[in-house]
């Protein structure tokens, strides 16, 4: 089975960009199915830990042809126009939806931040055109693919508001609509929080952007001034620390993180702060989590359906940034912990390919043992 997967970005040498794609990739090739990605984003072809991808006019200029298509947050500009002209190369089409993609921005998604431009009149009346045009190509399009497509969400509170936005239903997608979660990086299916190892820092925050508001580091600015007598290490790249005052309880590592290198980080840390205003899944509240830290995460009602089964993870009203962390973080710590393996490819990512293989039997192929 050959199965092209199309995305904005893809990570690289350079960029952790949409990871969770790559792990779903990785997966998919150990399983025998031949995996090739197209990076809207990409100028040249590149081999990223064994898996090929490519640039559109590398696709463009390629003569082979694919099994199915895999669009990872579909957008207008990328994907749409990219399906209007190719459509007809795949007999089969997934959909996984991430987010942003089918929702309004500006009642779902927090106002950005005043130093990136987002909070006038004339930016948010924008983005509301703009979703309002995007939605009625969604609203159109979909159910016209809706016989050979498949459409995955990544989680039931973000179904709802997919099911809510654009006015499209089980039954008008003919039923082929599921909910599968993000998988976990296999380093946190492998490894587990060393509770005894030496802790430099109380409290650790990774986000690779850090100028998203949805990511929340002005929460976590205002949680370390609140508990001056905590160690807390931010992790994430942006212009944030230029425009808001950087505690002196906290330290800001400027840069990204490798898979193999988070639970390291993780190990020399008494808890992961992970506050959020929007995720629809968060991979890394779950991959810490996984992994045995104790975590905190916000009080939304998707944090609890994505975590509730863990014992090590608490949560945190976001409207009381300035609350006393080390009572939660001492009742966390006093739990028991038993690894879950509910976020393991497993349990995700297996039931992905058991669905590609649906797929490509029904076109009569020989499903692989």
């Amino acid at each position: 089975m050959k199965i092209l997967v199309a995305a904005a970005d893809y990570p690289s040498e350079n960029s952790v960009a949409l990871m969770y794609v790559h792990v779903r990739n990785r997966y998919y090739a150990e399983n025998g199915i031949s995996v090739s990605v197209l990076n809207f984003s990409a100028k040249q072809p590149y081999l990223f830990d064994g898996i090929r991808v490519l640039s559109l006019a590398a696709y463009e200029n390629s003569q082979e042809s694919y099994d199915i298509l895999v669009c990872h947050a579909p957008n207008i500009r990328n994907h749409y126009r990219f399906l209007k002209k190719y459509q007809r190369a795949f007999s089969k089409i997934v959909f996984f939806f991430h987010g942003h993609e089918v929702v309004r921005i500006n009642e779902c998604y927090p106002a950005p931040y005043p130093y990136m431009g987002g909070k006038s009149f004339f930016s948010r009346l924008f983005q509301s055109c703009y979703d309002t045009f995007k939605l009625f190509l969604w609203r159109r399009y979909l159910p016209k693919l809706a016989e050979k497509a498949r459409f995955v969400f990544v989680s039931q509170n973000f179904f709802e508001k997919f099911q809510k936005y654009t006015g499209l239903n089980e039954a008008k997608l003919l039923g082929h609509t599921m909910v599968i979660h993000n998988s976990v990086g296999a380093v946190f299916e492998r490894e587990c929080y060393d509770r005894l190892a030496p802790k430099e820092f109380d409290f650790i925050t990774i986000r690779p952007y850090m100028d998203r508001s949805n990511y929340s580091m002005d929460i976590v600015c205002s949680l370390a001034k609140a508990n001056p007598s905590c160690r807390f290490l931010a992790v994430g790249t942006g212009r944030f620390f230029e425009h808001y005052e950087q505690p002196e309880n906290l330290i800001w590592h400027n840069g990204t993180l490798s898979h193999e290198d988070i639970p390291v980080y993780l190990n020399r840390s008494r808890c992961a702060l992970i506050p959020t205003r929007t995720d629809t899944q968060g991979v890394m509240t779950c991959e810490a989590a996984t992994f045995g830290i104790p975590t905190i995460t916000s009080d939304l009602a998707v944090c609890h359906e994505i975590c509730d089964t863990f014992s090590n993870v608490g949560f945190l009203d976001n409207a009381f940034p300035s609350v006393d962390l080390l009572p939660l973080l001492a009742a966390l710590e006093q739990k028991p912990f038993v690894k879950s393996d509910r976020y393991f490819k497993e349990n995700t990512v297996r039931c992905e390919i058991e669905m590609l293989h649906a797929l490509y039997a029904e076109d009569g192929k020989e499903k692989p043992l």
